[in-house]
């Protein structure tokens, strides 16, 4: 069957909708992620059940989903267009997975992991943006706002610098990434209200 931009979709939303938090802790004899601290089933949340080892086996795994969704639909399709449809998938999966009601991550390692895929040096960037933003502010959510946001800037002098293998699909993967980056922010409204208002967690924080 020739790959068509809903099989590309599909595959893309069922790798980014396995929910690697949630299968880990619970393989591990952490409990339901669900119920502990924010909810969120992504590598943050995971940090507070105190494993660390889990959380960075999650950030790992959630960012390799979305890569891998890209990395198989540009492998077998040789479509740059179609990769970033995949690509995306991957990120709504992990946000809006059917499994879990729909209840899902708010997106930061898996949209790091389809700007790795998309175009290494942007990803290596946006995961520098990532960690730096984190390490000064001592806030995750931050470090994952900012990271987000750097995708598309960081794709657009991608694409100054005669990328040429990505300019053919430079419409699409802009859309991709603007899009992942107003979601993220959006999907981090609580964290920015307890920004806001002075109770946001800090990392390493009890």
């Amino acid at each position: 069957m020739e790959p068509t931009p809903i099989i590309c979709a599909l595959i893309g939303y069922v790798l980014g909708s396995i929910p690697f938090g949630l299968l880990l802790t619970r393989a591990f004899g952490a409990g339901d992620l669900r119920a502990i601290g924010s909810g969120n089933i992504g590598a943050t949340n995971v940090l507070r059940t105190g494993r660390r080892g889990l959380a960075a086996a999650t950030l790992l795994l959630d960012g390799s989903k979305g890569g891998a969704a890209v990395l198989l639909a540009r492998h077998f399709t040789g479509d740059e267009r179609l990769a970033a449809i995949a690509g995306f998938a991957a990120f709504g999966g992990h946000l809006f997975p059917v499994w879990l009601g729909f209840r899902g991550g708010k997106g930061v390692a898996t949209t790091l992991g389809v700007t790795l895929a998309a175009w290494w040096p942007g990803g290596v960037a946006a995961l520098a943006v990532w960690l730096v933003g984190a390490a000064v502010t001592r806030y995750s959510s931050v470090g994952g706002m900012l990271a987000a946001c750097a995708a598309p800037v960081l794709l657009g002098i991608g694409l100054a610098s005669s990328a040429a293998w990505l300019s053919a699909a430079a419409p699409r993967w802009l859309a991709v990434f603007g899009v992942m980056a107003v979601v993220v922010i959006l999907k981090h409204a609580d964290n920015l209200r307890r920004l806001r208002a002075g109770t946001e967690s800090r990392i390493g924080a009890k």
